[in-house]
């Protein structure tokens, strides 16, 4: 029995990138109530199956939080269900775009743009302050922040013309998505188009699994479903309702030459 785990392992615990209670309830939580199946996975064998290792393989004996062979399939769910509520509900197009219209808001709402850092006011600006705020400014033409409430509560959101395919990056091009936008502000009002831009993170998190030999191993070297867990990365343009016609013939008029002359520069 191990008695001195340390403060690192007790928060792996309870938030750790792999197997933290936050993650596990999060994914089943939010996968309930968004009405979708994607952050389901067998979490009762997931939670029977979890130890405290060492990282022998790491060349530490350091203990960590891993499970033993039997649960490898179900951490392997876990990791899969993870990426598809991040494609699909987290990192949806328009759940982002809403986000952009919110800073906007907020940017020209907040006095500097910026939360008071005065504990007091800090404290007294809740959610309803904010939606509050969005309401009163949408029905008054007059208010600065007009119309970015109207994106907010009359849904009259920017809407998606360009996402970074698989294909686009091939050749070496990154950040497509940001080339194409710089472009964009030459052909249309910059205040009408976004460019929204979150950089991939590793898909799976590294853990100690103990195998049936009683051999510890890392789970990138045991699992192939981990191994080839494809990061996610946001990569993507929005433009005002208004120009979206437009903008969709830009794109595709556009695209291949712009990204083919990019990989040229950038092989320079």
């Amino acid at each position: 029995m191990l008695l001195n785990l340390g403060n690192y392992t007790i928060s792996e615990i309870i938030i750790g990138d792999a197997f933290g209670a936050d993650r596990i309830d999060y994914l089943l939580r939010d996968s309930y109530h968004a009405g979708v199946k994607y952050g389901n996975f067998d979490h009762n064998r997931l939670i029977n199956t979890l130890r405290i290792l060492p990282r022998q393989d790491q060349g530490s004996d350091e203990p960590a939080l891993g499970l033993e062979n039997g649960g490898l399939e179900s951490s392997e769910a876990l990791m899969l269900a993870r990426h598809f509520m991040y494609k699909q509900v987290y990192l949806h197009p328009i759940r982002r775009v809403y986000d952009l219209h919110l800073i906007d808001f907020l940017n020209s709402w907040l006095e500097g743009g910026l939360f008071s850092t005065a504990l007091e006011d800090h404290l007294a600006m809740c959610d309803a302050e904010v939606i509050s705020a969005i309401r009163k400014a949408s029905i008054d033409a007059s208010n600065p922040s007009h119309l970015h409430a109207c994106r907010i509560e009359k849904r009259e959101h920017f809407r998606l013309f360009y996402a970074t395919s698989p294909g686009d990056k091939i050749g070496g091009v990154l950040r497509p998505g940001e080339k194409l936008y710089d472009l964009a502000k030459n052909k249309f009002d910059s205040n009408l188009i976004r460019h929204d831009y979150i950089p991939p993170k590793a898909a799976a998190p590294d853990f100690p699994v103990k195998m049936y030999d009683n051999s510890i191993q890392s789970s990138l070297k045991v699992s192939p479903v981990l191994i080839g867990l494809p990061s996610i990365e946001v990569d993507s343009l929005f433009c005002c309702k208004s120009i979206l016609r437009d903008a969709l013939k830009w794109r595709d008029e556009t695209r291949a030459e712009a990204l083919d002359l990019v990989k040229q520069t950038e092989l320079l």
